[in-house]
């Protein structure tokens, strides 16, 4: 008798499942590799031959891990450890991702010395710190990574207030250079003394980097929170006002590339094709000191701003005319005895003809600050009306 499709299609679906029942029967689970404790050793001796305490032979770990790191730790450990140490020196071990090699290198030796006992204030971290702060970076109150046991050892040096301390050792200042400790040792001080939350605590860290790039001298001595706090304003502020003008110079990069002509490079704009200039006054002038006086051309964002916050004007509204060629700005300043100070800042036009001279606050020039400016108009071919 004939099957119906209906009968047809539930036997073939019965077929179907029969088979794939007998494949999943046949399927063997792959035998999972052994632990490689032999690479493990073998990482964990690296650098370190030398200092291990114990036969790396004698090692019978009694490990169902296959994790690389886990193992690694448990071989140092074996190699190193005469006596147990907090997880913020162990970490190094199972994790060292975005560490260079001089920072895995000194983070595995503090390990060692740490482990074996002997005196990690005498033999690595006296550099950096005293030895009450080694006594406390060894004893973290909890499971705190490196960075942050370093810190909160540093900064209850000069507070008692241990939530304070974990606080500023849980911000950015814990992921500054080394090289520059110095400097950051100086900020925990400053935020020990003035509490801040910790979020405005790494916006100041922030600014604070950007100061330390711009001056290597730079120092919180004198300064207050609240000071702090409205310098890293206006820097925002600068930080905006760079970010339209670079803005507007890229737009108007890509409409001369559109008209086929070249644009410069290096974010900075053409300008006026005048050199920048310097004079020494002679030595026979009785105001003479050593004393250089030099314009330049500021073209580009970062300039005009710095001009800007410096001499308390306006002059980086004038970014526009000068990507756009109709003007160009320059500055004067002195320098002499290492030091520089920004005198009058001046605008020409296309032609390159005077149009406009302010000092600080927008005060006009001074006598000698004229004659300067006369001598330098003069070199230049710059035309005065």
């Amino acid at each position: 008798m004939a099957r119906s499709m209906i009968q047809r299609r539930q036997e073939a679906a019965r077929e179907r499942d029969e088979a794939y029942d007998a494949t999943l029967k046949r399927v063997v689970r792959a035998a999972r590799p052994a632990p490689d404790f032999n690479k493990a050793l073998a990482e964990a001796r690296g650098g370190f031959v030398g200092e291990a305490i114990r036969d790396p032979a004698a090692w019978r770990p009694r490990m169902k891990s296959r994790d690389p790191a886990r193992l690694r730790l448990a071989a140092a450990r074996h190699l190193y450890a005469r006596y147990p140490v907090s997880g913020a020196l162990e970490r190094i071990w199972i994790d060292a991702g975005g560490l260079d090699v001089g920072e895995v290198r000194l983070r595995k030796s503090w390990y060692v010395i740490a482990a074996r006992g002997g005196s990690l204030y005498k033999e690595a971290a006296g550099r950096w710190l005293t030895r009450k702060e080694v006594h406390r970076f060894l004893n973290p109150p909890g499971d705190l990574s490196f960075e942050a046991a370093f810190w909160q050892a540093v900064a209850r040096s000069y507070t008692d207030d241990l939530g304070l301390a974990l606080s500023i050792a849980h911000s950015k200042i814990a992921h500054t250079p080394r090289r520059q400790f110095a400097f950051w040792r100086e900020v925990v001080w400053f935020f020990c003394a003035n509490p801040a939350p910790r979020a405005l605590v790494d916006d100041l860290v922030d600014y604070l980097a950007a100061c330390r790039r711009r001056d290597r001298g730079y120092s919180l001595k004198g300064r207050t929170l609240a000071s702090l706090e409205r310098q890293m304003h206006d820097w925002h502020r600068d930080l905006a006002t760079i970010a339209r003008i670079e803005a507007a110079r890229r737009r108007a990069g890509r409409a001369a590339a559109r008209a086929g002509m070249a644009a410069p490079e290096g974010g900075r704009w053409d300008g006026s094709a005048l050199a920048d200039w310097s004079w020494k006054p002679s030595a026979k002038e009785p105001r003479a000191r050593r004393e250089e006086y030099v314009v330049r051309q500021l073209s580009s964002a970062a300039e005009l701003v710095a001009e800007t916050r410096a001499m308390r004007h306006c002059v980086s509204t004038y970014a526009a005319k000068c990507i756009a060629g109709s003007a160009s700005i320059w500055s004067l300043s002195r320098r002499g005895a290492g030091k520089a100070e920004r005198l009058l800042t001046i605008e020409l036009d296309r032609c390159d003809r005077l149009v406009q001279v302010r000092g600080f606050a927008n005060r006009p020039p001074l006598p000698d600050e004229q004659k300067v400016l006369a001598r330098w108009a003069k070199a230049r071919g710059v035309v005065v009306t």
